[in-house]
């Protein structure tokens, strides 16, 4: 039903120029307060990243779904420090896409991790067909990549939606997954107990650059990374493509898939040795903590650590701390009991 087509899409030039452009995320010359409205020289962005450049060789699974031809991006990155044998398969969030974890991508790396690193269908460089998305589907497609990479264990990393991802994956493949880690992890009640479906082909309301930014803000309460200001750029910058009729119904399709396929029972068949991570003041949802140790209290084999004065993204908010507990949670190991991992 797939093929595995290894294209490597991106150039040495092209490649020099990622590093330099990630470079650039951390760079001063960002607003230290987001504007209030877009600034006048940003362009649109094309439905498939085209000219984004990416830090890492991209390169395409072919898959046939649902009776269409659609291909998923994924970068395989080596490790630039010694290997220890470990793969690791991260899942990125619903406003993201693989590129936007760069600097993590490279602390594991340098400790020795080789990492899997898709854009999900519908996301950043891969496809953005129109079909029923669920997290089976999404589950289905990391398996298929893996099987095809001959992989036959990883640790699964997911922030946001991706906590979502590798949940469900943990608990349809149990045997090729060592550790299993939800950072801020959304989807952590059954929205159909608190609000009616919506039909997601009606529409929605309008997306614009306030409403963009708006979401990311509410990713950091505490203090606004200006820098980040690049990744709204990008997604507005799709609104202003050709292709963004199609974009945003594949969007509201992601959205509904929250609602239509939740989670929650998955995780009390989870035995897996988990990590339950995040920042205690998420802006995402109401009172983190508590729905967080619930995930943990569910986890058959799990522990969870919560940092405080911290938002939805400790990867970009305290990164040496995060990925430094990260390495040291997916080094553990996955026969012993996660309560004794601390």
């Amino acid at each position: 039903m797939f093929k595995l087509k290894q294209r490597v899409i991106l150039s040495i030039g092209a490649f020099l120029l990622s590093l330099a452009s990630s470079a650039s995320l951390a760079q001063t010359d960002w607003p230290e307060v987001a504007p209030a409205e877009a600034p006048a020289h940003w362009g649109s962005v094309s439905a498939n990243f085209e000219e984004i450049p990416y830090p890492y060789p991209v390169h395409f699974l072919e898959l046939n779904r649902f009776q269409q031809d659609i291909r998923m991006a994924y970068m395989d990155v080596p490790p630039s420090g010694r290997s220890n044998g470990q793969t690791v398969f991260w899942q990125h969030g619903m406003n993201f896409y693989s590129e936007a974890y760069t600097p993590t991508f490279k602390a594991l790396s340098a400790a020795g991790f080789r990492i899997i690193a898709v854009d999900r269908i519908g996301y950043g460089k891969s496809s953005k067909p129109i079909l029923p998305y669920s997290f089976n589907f999404v589950a289905a497609n990391m398996k298929a990549l893996l099987d095809e990479l001959e992989i036959d264990e990883v640790a699964i990393v997911g922030h946001s939606m991706g906590g979502m991802t590798v949940s469900r994956f943990a608990m349809m493949y149990p045997d090729v997954t060592t550790h299993v880690v939800m950072v801020n992890q959304i989807g952590l009640t059954d929205q159909r107990q608190s609000r009616p479906w919506s039909d997601p082909f009606v529409g929605g309301g309008a997306t614009t650059y306030q409403s963009i930014l708006r979401g990311h803000q509410r990713y950091f309460p505490l203090r606004w990374p200006p820098e980040h200001l690049e990744f709204v750029r990008r997604q507005f910058g799709q609104t202003m493509s050709g292709a963004w009729p199609r974009l945003a119904q594949v969007r509201r399709l992601q959205g509904q898939m929250l609602y239509d396929d939740p989670v929650v029972y998955d995780w009390q068949h989870i035995a897996t040795k988990a990590l339950v991570v995040g920042g205690e003041e998420d802006g995402l949802v109401d009172d983190f903590p508590a729905l967080a140790h619930n995930v943990n209290n569910e986890l058959q084999n799990s522990t969870i650590l919560l940092y405080p004065n911290v938002g939805h993204a400790p990867q970009i908010e305290i990164p040496e701390l995060f990925h430094a507990d990260l390495i040291r949670f997916l080094e553990s190991d996955p026969n012993a009991a996660a309560s004794a991992w601390k």
